[in-house]
């Protein structure tokens, strides 16, 4: 396999889909929040991935007022650490009990009222309700790194157990691969039919694991860098980057950037979270690595001058080749690095396999 070896300064890290998998609890989390809007699910996944929880609120919840933005922006990403820790809890409390945890609602402690979105930034939505450019279910899927296959999406398996609860002379709007969903059917339907989407909802919710995982390869990646030669910089706000990472066992570091961090002006795809944490590691931007899984992230390190690896953890290579990248690889596995020199001298050697 071809390789190529190259040098840098430092390393900048996003987080949600390249060192840590949580994509399906922050699925689950936009498809509660869609399903309390009255939206199609798989259409809000889409256009939310990679993205500022602070944009997509003001998006989909413009009547929050801005003093009031952080607290919303925290009560959603802390229910996505919820739904990421509901599984594991059922499990016990069903142990514990002997039983079945029928009745147990992982949207029980949600007040959806009060929450909602999460990752987000300010592109991608022409009008409030507009489709992404995105591909749903297709583009966002998590991988499982005990067997390298994606975990399929929430708005998959909902659409599957929609078709089980909808009667049958119902025209069901399926939950499929294209963003081009609508509703179907009569006004004399729609309430049963929205009681059925919330019981489907309800079920799927129940029955997953989404524990938040570490990716293939991170945790040898960092263990190869030396302290004060990585940063973090993230679209999650502060409760849920710290919250991932710990989970996971992976302390973060000094510099971490996250949404909610005052000194940004923009979020991803500006250039600005990556500039921000190579300027706090005393670094030029242009020195750095960047490793990204999204689309939006990717353009992001592109547009901050730093050598972009993309990998591909939460979308198929197709939906990432384009957006600029450096190198494309599966995933961390595929670069190694090593030090060479000592002191402010020191260089990252890279070599990527590809």
């Amino acid at each position: 396999m071809p390789s190529t070896t190259f040098r840098a300064d430092a390393v900048l890290f996003d987080m949600d889909g390249t060192l840590t998998d949580s994509i399906a609890a922050v699925e689950a989390a936009w498809g509660a929040v869609a399903v309390d809007l009255g939206l199609d699910p798989a259409e809000v996944i889409a256009a939310t991935h990679g993205k500022r929880a602070i944009d997509n609120l003001a998006f989909y919840r413009p009547e929050i007022n801005p003093h009031e933005m952080d607290a919303a922006v925290e009560a959603f990403e802390q229910s996505i650490l919820d739904f990421a820790d509901s599984f594991q809890k059922r499990e016990a409390r069903r142990r514990n009990s002997g039983g079945s945890s029928a009745g147990f609602s992982m949207r029980a402690g949600l007040d959806l009222g009060e929450s909602t979105p999460a990752l987000s930034d300010t592109s991608a939505f022409s009008h409030r309700g507009s489709h992404s450019t995105s591909t749903p279910s297709s583009s966002f899927s998590s991988s499982d790194p005990s067997t390298g296959l994606r975990r399929p999406s929430f708005a998959t398996r909902l659409s599957d157990l929609l078709t089980s609860a909808i009667p049958e002379n119902f025209d069901v709007p399926v939950f499929d691969e294209s963003p081009d969903i609508n509703y179907v059917g009569n006004d004399a339907q729609k309430e049963p039919v929205e009681a059925d989407i919330e019981a489907a909802w309800e079920t799927e919710a129940d029955s997953v694991d989404r524990s938040i995982r570490i990716l293939p390869g991170v945790k040898d990646m960092i263990e190869c860098i030396p302290d004060g030669r990585y940063a973090v910089a993230t679209s999650g706000a502060r409760t849920y980057a710290y919250g991932a990472m710990t989970c996971v066992g992976i302390t973060p570091p000094p510099v971490t950037i996250t949404a909610d961090d005052k000194r940004l002006k923009a979020g991803k795809p500006a250039p600005d979270p990556f500039l921000l944490a190579a300027s706090c590691l005393g670094f030029d931007a242009k020195h750095c690595v960047v490793f990204e899984d999204s689309p939006s992230g990717i353009r992001a390190g592109v547009a901050s001058g730093a050598t972009v690896i993309a990998v591909c953890t939460s979308h198929e290579r197709s939906k990432i080749e384009g957006c600029g990248a450096h190198f494309v690889v599966e995933d961390m596995r595929s670069v190694r690095c090593a030090t060479e020199g000592e002191g402010a001298g020191m260089k990252l050697v890279f070599t990527v396999e590809h």
